[in-house]
């Protein structure tokens, strides 16, 4: 089988790895791919948001099945129109898409459906959306409405933080016509967590728990990222939280798709806050997370293709899941300057010092080959993952093989999966 896989990150590198290993495939093609990626597909010069150049080159090439790794072509309509072309392909509409490219589309979906959710209310005027949030508590949640690669979210502590970050939003357009809008949202105490759910628009597959780290610094500290590290299984997310998380969420929402009239398939993503067990949902996103993705697919140990081939045939209930029974992590190597100015265009020297082994990986993200050289070409650049018998045999697998490499050109953090381990011995 011929497969094109759209994206160019940490994500999309763990997807084309897990998806080789198929005997059913033959032939991964990935546009845009990186350096990495090339190890398991033939990379194609198309962005991934050229979905018209995209369908010309599944067509030219004859590809059977298409895997969308980012939000932007999800967004565009590359599904709609794969579809209209006759061409299988794995993801949400465009209008089902709009639970991640809208905040407002999706405040309003869930404030309809009586899903738990933080209060809002959404603006287009900057005045207006200055006088509310002078009268609002803090701390205090802000968010451009559109899509923003993570870093359109600020948790604001002080009213001088807020009025700064809204007047950055929408007078200096800093995410460009993303900020037209915003949403300010209330506070969710308690601690974050990430849970996946494969579609095929009738029936769901749940994954297992995951829990990112957002923040740029050790401690939650620092700015929002896309995501500076993660891994599974997340001890917050015990039994009694995860069917609290299924019967006052994931079914409620799944139900209003069918009420609502529109077909979801692909995966949904439910970003959490838990706090004394209870779930509320802080944001949806409809495609898989990164860094999530990396730890999450390296803890299966079923078909990973079959995973997605059969989603999106309507299959999903044909498909068994099997975890390896073993903790992943993945800790994420950024360019110095991210998330705002990352440096770009520096050589990684220091790639041939990770060993790739059945279980320790480097899933690369921001790199391309320039001058038969792998080069920085983005802002998170590697994603050192391992696999451990434990949380704590994990998280000392992967930081023993980032310090034995002097890293001048990166910045990590040092605490990725510690929070798992308070929560285990509590």
């Amino acid at each position: 089988m011929r497969v094109l896989v759209v994206g160019s990150g940490g994500r999309e590198h763990a997807i084309c790895w897990g998806i080789a290993k198929s005997n059913k495939v033959k032939k991964i093609y990935c546009a845009p791919g990186n350096a990495g990626i090339s190890e398991f597909a033939e990379n194609v010069e198309i962005p991934a948001d050229n979905i018209n150049k995209l369908l010309e080159f599944a067509l030219k090439e004859k590809i059977d099945f298409t895997i969308v790794g980012p939000e932007q072509p999800l967004s565009l309509g590359i599904v709609d129109l794969f579809r209209d072309n006759k061409l299988l392909i794995f993801g949400p509409s465009k209008f089902a898409s709009q639970l991640e490219s809208s905040k407002e589309f999706s405040k309003l979906f869930m404030e309809r459906n009586n899903i738990p959710t933080a209060s809002f209310k959404s603006f287009t005027s900057y005045d207006e959306a200055k006088a509310y949030l002078n009268e609002s508590n803090l701390p205090i949640v802000i968010k451009a409405d559109g899509l923003a690669s993570g870093k359109g979210v600020k948790v604001c502590m002080e009213m001088e933080e807020a009025n700064s970050f809204l007047k950055e939003i929408m007078l200096d357009k800093i995410f460009s016509k993303s900020g037209e809008k915003v949403v300010i949202e209330s506070f969710l105490e308690g601690e974050e967590a990430s849970f996946f759910v494969f579609s095929d628009g009738e029936k769901i597959l749940c994954l297992d728990s995951s829990q990112d780290h957002k923040r740029l610094l050790d401690d939650d500290k620092g700015p929002n990222t896309g995501g500076m590290g993660a891994y599974s299984p997340a001890p917050i997310i015990d039994e009694e939280t995860k069917e609290k998380i299924l019967n006052e969420i994931i079914n409620p929402v799944f139900e209003a798709f069918k009420k609502e009239n529109f077909e979801y398939t692909g995966i949904l993503y439910v970003g959490l806050m838990i706090n004394n067990k209870k779930p509320s949902v802080v944001e949806f996103n409809c495609r898989f997370g990164d860094p999530e993705t990396q730890p999450l697919l390296f803890r299966i140990e079923s078909d990973i293709f079959d995973l997605f081939y059969q989603t999106a045939l309507k299959q999903i209930d044909q498909y068994q899941l099997i975890w390896k029974r073993k903790t992943a992590i993945s800790v994420v190597l950024a360019s110095l300057g991210y998330p705002m100015n990352p440096e770009t265009g520096g050589e990684i020297k220091e790639l041939e010092s990770f060993k790739n082994t059945d279980d320790e990986f480097v899933f690369h993200a921001g790199t391309k080959f320039l001058d038969n050289k792998v080069v920085i070409s983005g802002g998170r650049v590697l994603n050192i993952t391992a696999l451990g018998h434990d949380l704590e045999d994990a998280i000392n697998k992967v930081y023993d093989s980032i310090n034995k490499v002097e890293l001048k050109n990166f910045h990590y953090r040092n605490d990725i999966g510690k929070k798992g381990l308070v929560k285990k011995t509590k």
